[in-house]
């Protein structure tokens, strides 16, 4: 059975995309909830003929080290998500897949977040075009084999967490769970 649902009582914006709702709970205690708007995105584990995996490695300044990830950005307001992945992917490393499936769709965070990041898997990627990267990029693609990817996994070296739970839904689509 479903849980009831807080009460909000009243919400103000801290910031544009950043609201404290105070809620009333089921049982009638107050909370103070911060809820973050952020914009969907995307993230596709692009697959080459050869069971490679298109990766790009990106330095992220909150961690302030640079990860291995899957091509993907933010769905912008009305576009369709299976577009806006099919973009990304041939502005971040210039590759084009002939098909691409919606493996998910998650909750990066219900708790403080309210978007959601859709999975994609992409096949028979090839480089077509050269990347075109947005001003606050710097990407270095990456070919890796997919059983490479799947140890770097295993061995917790593949550490962005997102990328970690797209990936579970490409290899669970793959048949790859065991």
């Amino acid at each position: 059975m479903p849980m009831k649902p807080w009460k909000i009582l009243e919400s103000s914006y801290i910031h544009p995309r950043i609201r404290i709702d105070k809620c009333e709970l089921p049982n009638g205690k107050l909370l103070d909830a911060t809820v973050m708007e952020y914009r969907s995105w995307a993230n596709v584990v692009a697959l080459t003929k050869d069971r490679k995996v298109v990766t790009v490695r990106q330095y992220r300044h909150g961690a302030k080290m640079d990860f291995l990830e899957f091509p993907g950005g933010i769905v912008e307001d009305g576009e369709d998500p299976f577009l806006g992945i099919q973009r990304e992917l041939l502005e971040e490393t210039g590759y084009q897949a002939s098909r691409v499936v919606e493996v998910g769709t998650l909750y990066p965070n219900p708790a403080l977040q309210t978007n959601r990041i859709f999975c994609y898997l992409a096949f028979d990627a090839e480089p077509v075009a050269m990347q075109h990267l947005d001003d606050g990029e710097d990407i270095e693609i990456e070919l890796v084999p997919l059983d490479e990817l799947i140890a770097l996994a295993k061995r917790g070296e593949f550490l962005h967490a997102l990328n970690v739970a797209v990936f579970f839904q490409a290899l669970a689509h793959l048949d790859r769970i065991n």
